[in-house]
């Protein structure tokens, strides 16, 4: 099904939409890739989303994406004397490693790490920030700390340390478990909660191996540090605006988020932008003002795809709310500015043969006024590389392998479809043509620009530019 926007729609499956007639309308009404959760559900929910996702992708004979995200580790306090505590300003309190529930003077901390990584003057935060403490006597199994602002907070509520580095694997053992089933299952991308170092991605890069794309989310200003080699070991980026908006100052999130995007766009890698985007939509039929403006800043920044989570998990308008962003979209994409602001922030594109003949098919294709262009790709290379450069032109993508078609649903501006390799140029050009006419793109006598590698099927090898009239 060909979409009439660029960025793409990734929506979360959950109570409010894991019917196969509710994901159905998702899909028709935008949503490109769909994403379980597995914080939430257990696998036998998520296995049954999956395979309604694959009977769709059968009807539509189009690709569908599927992301798994990972929990990742959780650091929470335990349960309290109970269930909740008030914290007041000022007020000094007593977190200790033990487990068995506490008040004021024994909050339960049951986190090694924690202790480990606290020192004098440390913020400590409570339940997203809503309860702010500083640390004034850490120690190996007790942190005093004051209370700077307060409010109540109740059992297992989460736990940071904005800017500690913890020394903790984002696999825990429920992750290993639920990556090797998602895996088993088909799953297109894997994302990986709480990325603080390079050597995260590659303890999971052992297990995924090339079985699904790997998606780091950067949600802690530690991978912000290290953001150049966590991009070039991920396959994707995830802007976890939430998690990232608690461990830095929420007014640093907006530049922050400009500058992932420009990053992932200079070395070609998809980038998701998440979190709240449509928040509001939870409970309420429109979203605020703001959140529209809000989806639209991420759209002309040139952001790949944009995330909606509760909105379609657990929302009261779950369908409403991908309508809504699928509006937004396009609207935001025929704007009379939308050309030249995406330009003014497009990245330098590195100087390589692959890169510069997929620049130059971007550009060409602009130039003869082709209406499009059309790649042939084995891993998604060609098709990224062409994506990158965010032309005015449609962009077709054909591959072999089914896996990296549904990929592909991620990559800004790209239809992608499943195509035997051509034999020779002749094949490549006739190929070329008649899916684009296919897929609606061209008619008879319009001009297209292809990419290719040649010898045809090799991985990496974008080599070969050519006009042909279809």
């Amino acid at each position: 099904m060909r979409r009439s926007r660029l960025a793409k729609i990734v929506a979360t499956v959950g109570p409010a939409t894991a019917a196969p007639d509710r994901i159905r309308a998702l899909y028709l009404s935008g949503a490109d890739t769909f994403r379980l959760n597995f914080s939430h559900g257990s696998r036998d929910d998520h296995a049954k989303v999956y395979a309604a996702i694959r009977d769709l992708e059968r009807e539509f004979s189009t690709p569908i994406g599927v992301l798994q995200d990972l929990q990742g580790p959780k650091i929470r306090i335990g349960s309290l004397q109970g269930g909740k505590l008030a914290l007041h300003a000022g007020e000094t309190v007593r977190f200790v490693i033990e487990r068995r529930a506490g008040g004021k003077q024994s909050i339960p901390l049951p986190h090694p790490e924690i202790f480990a990584a606290a020192h004098p003057g440390q913020d400590l935060l409570i339940d997203d920030g809503r309860v702010r403490l500083s640390v004034e006597r850490p120690g190996d199994d007790e942190i005093v700390a004051r209370v700077v602002a307060g409010g109540v907070i109740s059992d297992h509520k989460g736990v940071n340390l904005p800017g500690a580095s913890l020394d903790i694997s984002p696999l825990t053992k429920k992750d290993r478990a639920d990556l090797a089933f998602g895996l088993e299952l088909g799953v297109d991308w894997v994302a990986l909660s709480f990325v603080q170092k390079p050597s995260d991605l590659i303890e999971a890069r052992a297990l995924i191996g090339e079985a699904a794309g790997l998606v780091a989310k950067i949600e802690t200003p530690m991978a912000l540090d290290r953001i150049d080699d966590i991009i070039q070991l991920s396959d994707a980026l995830m802007v976890g605006r939430g998690d990232l908006g608690v461990e830095i100052p929420p007014e640093q999130v907006p530049g922050r988020q400009k500058e992932l995007v420009r990053a992932c766009r200079r070395t070609g890698k998809p980038v998701i932008v998440a979190t709240q985007m449509l928040d509001s939509m939870v409970a309420a039929p429109t979203p605020t003002r703001a959140e529209a403006s809000d989806v639209a800043t991420a759209v002309y920044d040139g952001a790949d795809a944009l995330m909606l989570s509760a909105e379609t998990a657990s929302g009261a308008y779950p369908i409403e709310a991908v309508a809504m962003m699928d509006r937004i979209i396009r609207s935001t994409e025929r704007h009379h500015l939308y050309r030249s602001i995406l330009q003014a922030s497009q990245a330098d594109v590195e100087i390589t043969p692959p890169h510069a003949v997929a620049a130059a098919g971007a550009d060409l294709a602009a130039a003869i006024d082709a209406r499009a262009i059309i790649g042939f790709t084995a891993s998604g290379t060609t098709a990224a590389r062409i994506a990158r450069k965010r032309p005015p032109v449609s962009i077709l993508a054909l591959t072999p392998d089914a896996r990296v078609a549904r990929r592909m649903c991620l990559l800004w501006g790209v239809q992608s479809v499943v195509s035997d390799d051509p034999s020779n140029y002749e094949d490549m050009t006739r190929m070329a043509a008649a899916a684009a006419r296919h897929e609606g793109y061209v008619q008879a006598g319009d001009l297209a620009v292809v990419v290719s590698g040649v010898p045809f099927g090799q991985i990496g090898a974008t080599n070969n530019l050519r006009v042909a009239i279809c």
